[in-house]
């Protein structure tokens, strides 16, 4: 009796196995500027929350990246946030240059109301954003050149706008840095109100704080003009 036949090798014995090829890993997700990208999130996060709201990862999870890569570019919270500061004053200039840029010629007097006009809705309009470019508890104002720069300059701008219209013989006092020092605390002082909370206890609603600053610059500004 025929014995069955044992079944052979399989006729792929000797040869290698076929590897099933397996899709290349997902790479991780990269910005072009990602410096610039983690600065938008965390003006964004400065925005809603305030400083305080700013942290390194959670910038990092709004741009999409992993926890450390912003450490190529931020070795610190506190160099996001010197970063945000920049950033916050570079827009603060380009408002304050826009408005002078479309004030009148030849009206000192004219060009301060344009620029402390300017200055106050930018701050209204951006408060947590002007309390880091003028609060000193946030990062060191000394070892940051461009925010102390850029500050130096605007305050100088207002500090020569009101001189030429001291030379120009607009102005009542005769007394400068009076009146220069005046206007100074008014744009600031005001801008301070709004970000601490003072103007409910004023009566003043939100919508009006624009107009109420308006009114509070021409009120200012008809204290120290000289009257024809």
């Amino acid at each position: 009796m025929r014995r069955a036949a044992k079944p052979s090798a399989t006729k792929s014995a000797g040869k290698p196995r076929r590897r099933v090829a397996r899709p290349p890993a997902p790479k991780p997700y990269h910005h072009g500027d990602l410096r610039r990208v983690l600065i938008d999130a965390a003006l964004q996060l400065v925005g809603e929350g305030g400083a305080e709201a700013v942290s390194v990862r959670e910038a990092a999870r709004r741009a999409g990246v992993s926890p450390g890569a912003p450490f190529r570019h931020f070795p610190s919270r506190d160099a996001l946030i010197q970063a945000v500061a920049e950033e916050a004053q570079r827009r603060f200039r380009a408002e304050v240059e826009a408005a002078l840029a479309a004030a009148p010629a030849g009206d000192p007097l004219g060009r301060f109301r344009c620029l402390g006009l300017a200055y106050l809705r930018w701050a209204m309009r951006n408060p947590t954003h002007f309390e880091i470019i003028s609060s000193r508890r946030l990062f060191n104002h000394d070892q940051a050149a461009a925010i102390s720069g850029d500050n130096a300059e605007l305050i100088a701008l207002t500090e020569q706008t009101l001189a030429e219209a001291f030379a120009a013989g607009q102005l009542r006092s005769a007394d400068l840095k009076q009146v220069q020092i005046a206007g100074r605390a008014l744009v600031y002082g005001f801008a301070r109100m709004n970000i601490d909370g003072h103007f409910p206890r004023w009566g003043v609603a939100g919508p009006e704080a624009e107009r109420t600053a308006e009114a509070i610059l021409d009120l200012f500004i008809e204290g120290i003009a000289k009257r024809p």
